[in-house]
């Protein structure tokens, strides 16, 4: 059995749901698994684990600049373990943008940060309208109508394919 540290950037919630699916796939594998919330500013001294996966998610076109801050400082430790990074975004809606070497986002991201994850992993995600303030709201109804996407400001449109998380999370348990 592993121990097994999934690290986690959220924006409205979502990334988190993924990495509990993760989780579950996981410790179907007899692992061990902690959920942490990158925001709380964690280091990686502070547990003991065997594994290491951070999720991030993108809003308009970044991740959160405390996912690569974290990176710089973890590196070290970070390349030491079997480890693995995916992204979370809804342009991974599209099939030909849902895979690490195809999903512009990511690859922008792995540019900026000189860690090379051995496994890594984009996954869909969700757009809650109802949830978003009003500025957010126009904004990324903006960029669905630019992108054919959903624009319906009363929907909430999940777009993760579930299974495609649990194969993720089944190759990390191989790792």
């Amino acid at each position: 059995m592993s121990k097994i540290l999934i690290l986690y950037s959220t924006t409205d919630g979502h990334t988190i749901e993924i990495c509990k699916r993760i989780q579950r796939t996981l410790e179907a594998h007899g692992e061990s698994v902690e959920l942490c919330d990158l925001k709380g500013g964690p280091e990686l001294g502070d547990f003991e684990f065997d594994k290491i996966v951070i999720g991030a998610s993108i809003r308009y076109g970044k991740h959160q600049p405390l996912v690569g801050k974290f990176i710089g400082r973890n590196q070290d430790t970070l390349e030491r373990h079997p480890n693995a990074f995916f992204s979370v975004n809804v342009v991974a809606r599209k099939p030909e943008k849902n895979r690490p070497e195809t999903n512009p986002y990511l690859q922008k991201f792995l540019k900026t940060i000189s860690w090379q994850p051995q496994r890594l992993g984009v996954f869909a995600g969700k757009i809650d309208f109802p949830s978003l303030g009003f500025v957010d709201r126009q904004m990324i109804r903006l960029i669905m109508w630019i992108t054919k996407g959903p624009t319906d400001p009363t929907a909430t449109v999940e777009f993760t394919d579930w299974g495609k998380v649990e194969e993720f999370g089944e190759t990390i348990a191989q790792l």
